[in-house]
Parts: structure tokens; C-alpha cells; sequence
């Protein structure tokens, strides 16, 4: 029996171990302890200086690289990991964000580049009071950083080294974006005009506060500083907008007054860099679920496809001598640094400490005709079997991504591989909501939030039921944040289709969620939603797993970070006291962080905790 704290839910305790098999259990625990690093980027005028993030030592902490001495150093040690960070254009000095165990509220701190964590940590904005981030430009000179909190945002203003002003303050939602090279202009995104689903821009002399240039496509579309040209003097600015209905690319020049869009025959969203002389963007491509990566030439217009193997690439960086640094990774391998030479040549950009983690299954596309389209999403088997009916009805588990504006991909990972050893089948679903498949798809969940998405998942179970792939008795849904959302929301409103479930991290009492909630978050649900629990009780009320928990069958496994801004540990609180007194079959697993955790160890328990409860729960039929 499990264990019972002092508000009498069942506590989840992870097993000891997961597989009687020795290899096997070495196997999945591997693929997390393995490291793995984020796409170095370097700073602004200085490329022989780059920062990552990497979790060598057991959290998910910042480094910095001497590229041309090839030096690597851990430059922090926080209890749960460090995750946001950048340089200072010159490269001296590394920023790096300090909050209170994973609660993301804070402050900046900063350390020379190359010191390692005992080197006691700077507070260079000691008159900014502690806020949640909402961007950071550090340029030779100038320091632009934003805080939100309760009343808003505002941003910070200050000459390096020196006392901070309050340039900007505003209720809504906004942000600092981008810093021109030369310093003369920084970007402000903003949603004054009350949605917070689609900022706008304005260019902002940092001489004298003057607007220099404004750039909106709201209502209802938004707009987002992709790169600036690294050339002093030159203003223009790589814009994502969505006109035509997906992420498209345009030039804007704030000074000159002029936004040219960028017509490239490409099918899917687009992000882009510019290249070190301005000539040219390297444009990373996203389409259902994979990535192309091409070089357009500004001058003539050219596209060109550039060579990468099939599969994710989850970022690029032009380097002055005309290669590019970018990070691939597909289903069945994790991801790994690339170098893509002028001359079209491959290599390793470097490797990790240790061996790498163990390979997958890869994944299979999905297609399936649903209540507002074609649905994408993709299938995983166990032990890479040739056809998916090979072994089948297999147990199923619908691994339901978050955001909601995100999207499964092509990418590794080593939870749905810990499944995959286990004997479940993995689905991930690119309802509407997602994005990747165009903005009529990801804006499709407002007309009915969370029940929407649901439609869709619903639509593919019944494909892969009806298929002879999944097994509607051994069918499990699963999800981080807002896939934890939908976990407990599909529990209360599809009761019939799961046998169980476990949400990570979710809304489950969605108007005391908001009420808690991190402010940048308050805005996000007013656009959502149309407004907040006050203005449109009814909507937060049909769309919160509260509201249906008299309906739930299936045993939930709950997990919650007790210092959560985004989904907050009160209103779950709520959700498990609703369980508690129905008499529920439900665990909880309670960690001491924040929105997810950056200790390796606290993910491989959180995983041992969810297969543990859903093969007990399969077991007790």
C-alpha cells in the first residue's frame, strides 16, 4: 500500500528498479544520465566565446566554451540546474538567471567568462527588483533587461556598470526582443492592444527613448524578432510574421521605414539567422514534424537546400568563416553537434563527456482524418518492429505534448523510449493548437479550449484502435503542463477511452489556477479564453478538469513541483482533494522544484514513478 501524507493522498514512490533484466535497466536510465548540450551560441563580436547548456554534472547547468582553446568550463551549480543565460557582446562576462528552486522568479547575476561556479556571482541591476524574466539584451554599452510580475512589465535601462532606470512600464504583457549592433535601437515587444497571444513591435532610440519605428499585425497575428544584421549601422531586423496563415519571414528597417516580406517556396514555418557579412539567412524550416535547412541570398534571391539528414534540427548558427554550427537529432538518435562547412562538408563540432545515449526506435507518420482536418501525428513501437501490427494490440500510451502553442517532432527522446522498453507503443498527436501546421491549426483550440485538442486525440485513438495497433483495454494518456491539462480534462470527459492516466505538472482547477499563476501566464489565458475567470466564468469553467472529476474512472497519477508559477501546487491541490473524496484510485509524487526539474535524478524518478503506476494499474486489470 502506498505510503499517506498529511493532507491523505497516496504518495507514488519511485521502484527500486524497473527491469529484471540488468541491461535493460542500465539501458533507459542511460539515455538520461548521458549528456546533453544545447546549440552553443557565441557572443555578439566576439565568436571564439560561446555559452551552453549542458547536464554533465547531473543538472542542467550553463558552460562556457573558449572555442579557439577548445575550454570548456561549468560556470554554475544551482540545486535544480541554470537554464537561462547569455554573453555580453563582448564575450567578457557570462548573465545568467537566478531564481528560488525552479519558482523562475528572480534576478540576473553575471561572473567573468571562463569562472567556474565558486567565483562569487555579480548583481549587476542591484535597483531592479526581482521579477520573472521577460528578456535580456547586454551589449558593449547598453543593458536592456525586463521583469514582469504582478503590475505588468517593465524594463530596465542601464549603462554597464552603472544604476538602472525604468524605461518601460506597462500592464500588459511585453518584453525586450532584440538590440540593434550598433546600439542605437532596441525592440520592444509588446501587447498593449490586450492580447498576449500576439505581440507587436516597436523600435525605440536608446539615446533618447524616441519611437523610431512601429510594426503591428494585431488583432489576431502576431509578429517576432527572429535576428538582427550583425553589421554596425545596418538596421534591418529578420521578422517572423504569419500573413499568409504559418511562419513566414520578412526584412524590417525601422529607421528607413521599410518591411519587405520574403517569398520562399517553402510549405512550412520558417526561422532564419543572418549570415556574418548580412548577405545572406540560413533558414531553418519546419515541416510536419522535420526540419530542411537553406541558404537565401539577399541580393539575388536564391534558395538554396543545404545538406542535413533527415530529421529535427533545433537550431543554426553562421559562423564568420561561412560554416554553420546547428544541433540534429532524429526519433531513434539523440541529439548531437554538427558542423556544416563553406565547402559542404560534414563534422562533429564537438563531443560530450562519456558515452552517448543508448538509440531508439524511430517513428512512424500518422495521418488521420479528424473533426477540423487531418491530423498529424506519430507512432513509436517496441524493439523497432517492422510493421506496426508486428506484436499488436499493443498497450498505448497517448504522450500529449504541452504549450499549447508546440508540437511532437522527430526528435529523441528518453521518456518515450523508457515506454518503448517497457512494451508500450507511444502516440504523440499534433492536435489543433499545435504549430508547425499553420496558424488557422494552432488557433483552432479557442473554440472550446482543452475539448477541442481532445476531439483530435480521440480521433487518432480511434484510428489505432480500429488498425489493430493500440489496445483499447491497455490504453493510457499522459502529458507535462498543458499536456497534463488535457490528461485529467480527457479522464473527466472520455472516460470510456482510458485505462489510465498521469499528468505532469497540469491545470487542474483552471480559475485557482489563475488566481496563482505567474502574471506573463494571467495574460496569456485572458487571450485565450477572451478574458479572465470573472469576465467569462463559464468558459474556464467547462474547460477545467475540476469540473468533470465526478466523471473520472481510470486510476491518475498526479506529479507537482511544489514551487510551480506556471500550474501552481494549490489548485491541484484542489484537483486531488476532489479525488479524495470521491474515493479515487490516484497517486501524487511531489518534488521540490519548479515547473519541471533540471537534476537528471529527479527525472529518471519522476519516470520510474509514471511506468511503475501504469503497469500496476494494467496489472490489477
Amino acid at each position: 500500500m502506498p505510503s499517506v501524507d498529511r493532507l491523505a493522498h497516496p504518495i507514488a514512490t519511485p521502484p527500486t528498479r524497473l527491469f529484471d533484466d540488468p541491461a535493460l535497466e542500465s539501458r533507459w536510465q542511460r539515455r538520461f544520465t548521458a549528456v546533453r548540450t544545447s546549440l552553443p551560441h557565441h557572443a555578439r563580436d566576439e565568436p571564439n566565446r560561446a555559452y551552453y547548456t549542458a547536464n554533465a554534472t547531473g543538472r542542467t547547468e550553463v558552460w562556457c566554451w573558449d572555442v579557439s582553446a577548445d575550454r570548456h568550463v561549468v560556470a554554475t551549480d544551482r540545486p535544480d540546474g541554470t537554464s537561462m543565460a547569455t554573453l555580453s557582446a563582448d564575450g567578457s562576462t557570462l548573465w545568467w538567471f537566478d531564481d528560488h528552486d525552479g519558482d523562475e522568479f528572480g534576478c540576473w547575476r553575471t561572473q567573468p567568462f571562463g569562472a567556474d561556479p565558486t567565483t562569487p556571482a555579480g548583481h549587476p541591476l542591484p535597483d531592479a527588483p526581482a521579477g520573472y524574466p521577460a528578456g535580456l539584451e547586454v551589449g558593449r554599452q547598453l543593458v536592456l533587461a525586463g521583469f514582469a510580475d504582478d503590475e505588468g512589465t517593465r524594463i530596465h535601462r542601464s549603462v554597464t556598470g552603472g544604476p538602472s532606470t525604468v524605461v518601460y512600464r506597462h500592464p500588459e504583457d511585453a518584453s525586450v526582443s532584440a538590440l540593434s549592433t550598433d546600439e542605437s535601437i532596441w525592440i520592444l515587444a509588446h501587447t498593449e492592444h490586450g492580447d498576449a497571444r500576439y505581440p507587436a513591435l516597436r523600435a525605440i532610440s536608446t539615446a533618447d527613448g524616441r519611437v523610431v519605428g512601429e510594426l503591428s499585425d494585431a488583432p489576431g497575428r502576431g509578429l517576432h524578432v527572429l535576428a538582427v544584421s550583425p553589421l554596425a549601422g545596418d538596421q534591418r531586423m529578420v521578422i517572423g510574421h504569419e500573413r499568409r496563415g504559418r511562419d513566414e519571414l520578412l526584412l524590417w528597417d525601422p529607421v528607413a521605414g521599410t518591411a519587405t516580406e520574403l517569398i520562399l517556396d517553402l510549405p512550412g514555418d520558417l526561422d532564419a539567422e543572418f549570415t556574418d557579412d548580412a548577405a545572406a539567412l540560413i533558414v531553418r524550416h519546419s515541416h510536419a514534424g522535420r526540419d530542411t535547412v537553406h541558404r537565401v541570398d539577399l541580393r539575388t534571391g536564391t534558395l538554396r537546400a543545404l545538406p542535413t539528414a533527415r530529421g529535427v534540427v533545433t537550431g543554426v548558427a553562421p559562423r564568420p568563416d561561412g560554416s554553420i554550427w546547428y544541433r540534429w537529432t532524429d526519433g531513434g538518435t539523440a541529439a548531437g553537434l554538427r558542423v556544416l562547412d563553406a565547402d559542404g562538408g560534414e563534422r562533429e563540432l564537438f563531443r560530450p563527456p562519456g558515452e552517448p545515449a543508448p538509440g531508439s526506435s524511430g517513428l512512424q507518420d500518422l495521418w488521420v482524418d479528424g473533426p477540423g482536418g487531418p491530423i498529424h501525428a506519430f507512432l513509436a513501437v517496441p524493439d523497432a518492429a517492422p510493421a506496426v501490427t508486428e506484436g499488436a494490440p499493443w498497450p498505448t500510451v497517448f504522450s500529449v505534448h504541452g504549450g499549447p502553442a508546440a508540437a511532437d517532432d522527430d526528435a529523441f527522446d528518453p521518456a518515450r523510449a523508457a515506454w518503448l522498453d517497457a512494451g508500450f507503443a507511444v502516440v504523440q498527436v499534433n492536435y489543433r493548437g499545435s504549430t508547425g501546421y499553420g496558424s488557422v491549426w494552432r488557433d483552432a483550440l479557442t473554440e472550446r479550449i482543452g475539448h477541442t485538442e481532445l476531439a483530435d486525440i480521440a480521433a487518432v485513438h480511434d484510428h489505432v484502435v480500429a488498425t489493430g495497433i493500440a489496445d483499447p483495454a491497455r490504453s493510457v494518456i499522459a502529458g507535462y503542463s498543458w499536456g497534463g491539462f488535457l490528461t485529467l480534462l480527457a479522464l473527466g470527459t472520455q472516460p470510456q477511452r482510458w485505462t489510465a492516466g498521469v499528468a505532469g505538472v497540469p491545470v487542474a482547477d483552471y480559475p485557482a489556477a489563475y488566481e496563482d499563476e505567474m502574471e506573463p501566464l494571467r495574460a496569456y489565458d485572458r487571450a485565450l479564453f477572451g478574458g479572465s475567470p470573472q469576465e467569462v466564468p463559464q468558459a474556464y469553467r467547462d474547460s477545467s478538469p475540476l469540473t468533470w472529476v465526478d466523471h473520472v474512472r481510470a486510476p491518475v497519477l498526479v506529479l507537482a513541483g511544489a514551487n510551480d508559477p506556471r500550474c501552481p501546487i494549490r489548485q491541484i491541490e484542489n484537483y486531488l482533494d476532489a479525488l479524495a473524496a470521491r474515493g479515487a484510485a490516484y497517486q501524487v509524487y511531489r518534488y521540490d522544484a519548479g515547473h519541471g526539474s533540471g537534476v537528471t535524478a529527479e527525472r529518471i524518478r519522476q519516470q520510474a514513478c509514471e511506468i511503475a503506476f501504469v503497469r500496476q494499474v494494467l496489472a490489477a486489470g
